[in-house]
Parts: structure tokens; sequence; C-alpha cells
């Protein structure tokens, strides 16, 4: 019995032994990953890397943006004239929309009555040290100044409007590598204003309210009277002794109080002495101004502004029309010239595009016809300007000068040089030549 009970309790522990064993956990694998999930079909081999996750290259850092390139402006006159110097600004603002990577800065009223004791020279370092690379003088005031600092500063690029310093074949020739001189052939604008005025005016008589009396101005005033001369004698056929076409010098280009004649009261002389038509040569409105008020006051005057595109806006129901410059093109070249390299002193006197004078992206002067002119006038001024750009030349003799003296024979043609440095007014015109 005791054998037999022995054996029973010794089955019995060895039957919790085994139970116990059973219970005990296992340890997890250290080596292989935990598997994936199952999937319906083998996963495909995984992707090498892309190139973009890869190491980067331990050196540069990001490229900085690129420097921008800064141009800067020396305005004879306010920015915002409605003439000659808002023309340039508003060039500037073409520039820097269709140029990427250009900043204008400017200075406006650069001439010795607003700013006394400096010089357009110093004023144009002012504008480097602000960063400019290229500085435009706008003014034929400014050609002492712009030689003096193109010569200063090789490193700076120069663009003279106007001038004619790197022109080989005129009278002031030096030659500068870093200067351009840039100038719209506004003689066919003049041209055309002359016309307009012929054309338009009921009592043979038009005023040409001049600035400054040198030879840009002397050479503009002419295109004007022999525009309006050819308009009246071949379009409306009378005798050109009848027409009267008087100039009047306000000493600069704009009104100065105490330093010029008053434009306003050259204006209303020329008003109340029978002037029907005034066409400006000043920076300013002032005839387009006194011409609305006579207007209004029961006189018929019109009047033809000049330099801005936007001048009509000043008096519109008086405003035949007005010979503009579009610098912006030619400006856009030259920087864009600067910016890559190709920079070339050039002397540019640029006519018209012909196929379209008021094409603003390419052409450097314009007319825009204003909302005073007649119906029957129009035809009559549109089949001028295509007579001029199929070849027509008003620098063709006979012409004498003021002083009866010979300009040019029969059938002679004025060269550039004569005409750009032309020294007096011709036979036919009122008012001083110097």
């Amino acid at each position: 019995m005791k054998k037999k009970y022995a054996w029973t309790i010794f089955a019995l522990l060895l039957v919790m032994v085994l139970v116990l064993s059973a219970c005990k956990p296992t340890p997890a694998p250290s080596a292989p990953a935990e598997p994936a999930a199952p999937a319906e079909e083998p996963a495909a081999p995984a992707e090498p890397a892309a190139p973009a996750e890869e190491p980067a290259a331990p050196a540069e850092e990001p490229a900085a943006p690129a420097e921008e390139f800064v141009f800067g402006m020396l305005l004879v006159g306010p920015y915002n004239d409605k003439g000659w110097s808002q023309a340039h600004y508003e060039a500037g603002e073409f520039v820097v929309e269709k140029v990427p990577g250009t900043k204008m800065i400017y200075l406006d009223r650069v001439n010795t009555a607003d700013r006394p004791g400096t010089t357009a020279a110093q004023l144009a370092e002012e504008l480097v040290q602000q960063g400019a690379k290229l500085v435009v003088f706008n003014s034929d005031d400014m050609k002492d100044d712009a030689v003096e600092f193109t010569k200063n500063n090789p490193e700076i690029f120069v663009i003279h409007a106007s001038g004619d310093t790197v022109w080989a074949d005129g009278e002031n020739y030096v030659p500068l590598a870093n200067m351009a001189n840039l100038m719209g052939e506004m003689e066919y604008g003049k041209m055309i204003a002359g016309c307009d005025a012929a054309l338009h005016t009921q009592s043979g008589s038009i005023g040409y309210l001049g600035p400054l009396i040198n030879e840009e101005t002397r050479r503009l005033a002419t295109s004007a009277y022999l525009g309006a001369r050819y308009c009246w004698d071949n379009y409306l056929e009378k005798d050109p002794a009848d027409l009267k076409f008087r100039v009047t010098w306000i000493g600069f280009w704009f009104n100065i109080p105490g330093f010029t004649e008053d434009p306003t009261q050259v204006a209303n002389e020329f008003i109340n002495s029978g002037v029907d038509v005034i066409i400006s040569g000043i920076d300013t409105t002032e005839g387009l101004v006194e011409a609305r008020k006579a207007t209004g006051e029961g006189k018929q005057v019109f009047a033809i502004p000049y330099d801005f595109i936007g001048a009509c806006e000043e008096a519109p129901d008086v405003c035949l029309g007005v010979p503009y410059f579009n610098w912006g093109p030619s400006y856009a070249r030259y920087v864009s010239s600067a910016m890559q390299g190709t920079w070339k002193s050039a002397f540019e006197w640029m006519p018209p595009n012909w196929e379209n004078i008021n094409d603003l992206d390419n052409t450097p002067i314009g007319y825009f016809s204003g909302p005073a002119m007649s119906q029957d006038a129009k035809p009559l001024l549109e089949k001028f300007i295509a007579e001029l750009a199929g070849g027509l030349n008003l620098w063709s003799g006979p012409l004498n000068y003021q002083d009866g003296s010979e300009f040019l024979a029969e059938g002679e043609v004025a060269t550039d040089v004569e005409i750009w440095y032309l020294s007096q007014l011709l036979e036919g015109m009122e008012g001083r030549s110097e």
C-alpha cells in the first residue's frame, strides 16, 4: 500500500511540474522585425531613395538674390510738370516695369534757381552714393556737368538726353566710353504741331511760347513754322505771306518768378494781339490754361502743349494735340545693355516709328491728337503725317535766315549738322534769334 501510495504522490507532482512549465511565457525573438500586416498580394520591392533625399553637399549656402540695378535721374523741372520732366520720370517707371531687377531713384528741380549753390554733377554723385550705376542727365543745360561727371566716374554709365557730346560729327565731340546721347527727332513732332495750328487758325496768327534761346529751341520753333507754312500753302492754298508766326521767349524751360518772363502774361499778350493758336515750347501748360480762359470768355483760342502725352488733360476742350517724347523704350535698351555688359557709347537722334507714331513700345516721339481737333482738319493732318513718313523734307531750299542771308539754296537739303546747330530763326518768323 505504501509503495502504491508513494507512486501516486510522485505522479501528481510530475503533472504539476509539467503544467507550470507549459504556462511560463516564451521570450520574444531579438533579431527579426515585426512582420508586416498580411497583404493580399506580395509587397513590391522597396523603391530606391529619391535623389533629393540624399544628404546635401556640405558646401554651399543658398545663393543670394541678384542685386538690384539702380539707375538715377536728374530732372530739370518738377517730376509731375505735365511736360518734359514728367515724360522722363514716366520713362523711368517704364524701365522698372519692363526690365526685371531695376530700381529708379531721382532728384527733380535740378536747376540753379531751385537749387542754388549746387551743380548737376554734385547731385549725380549723391545718386551714386545711393547706389546708382547709371545716371540720366535730362537737360541740355546740364551738358557741362554731365561731361564732368562722366569723366570723373568712368565706372558709372551716363545718358545725357538732348546732348551731343559723343556725336563724332558734332561740334562738341568728346569720346567718352561710358556716355550715350539720346534725343527724339522732335523736329517732326513740331512740324506736325505747326501744320495742326495752321489748319485751325482763323486769324492767320500763330504764337510760339518759347523757353530759352539755344540751338535746340531755335530748330524746334523753326520746325513748327515750316510745318505751318507747308500746310497753309499746300492744303489751305493760302499765301504764305499772310501767315503770321511770332516767337516770344520766357528765358527758361518753365516759369521761375523773378528769373523768367511770366508765360501766363506772354500767352495773354498773344491772345490780345489776335493770336488764336498758341504752340508751346516750354515744359509747362500755361499756354493751354490761358487758351481755355480766353475761350471761356468768348474768344476761340486753341493751344498745342509740349513734351508729355497727357498734357491735353489740363484743358481738353481747347487742346488740338500734343507732340510728345517717349523715352521709355530707349532708356530700357540702354539700362539693359549696362546690366548685360553690352553697353556702347552712341549718339542717337531718333525719328518717329513711322509705321505707328503712337506705338508706345517703340516710337521715340509721337503726336496725340487732342479733343479740340476739327473733323475737317483731321484727314489733312493725317495726310501731312503720311507725307513726312514718305520722305517729305521741309529742310529744303530755298530758305533764308531771319536776317535775309541764305540758309539753303534752291534744291539744297540741310544736313543734320546744319539743322542741329541752327544759328538763326528763318525769314518769315517774328522774334529774337539770340
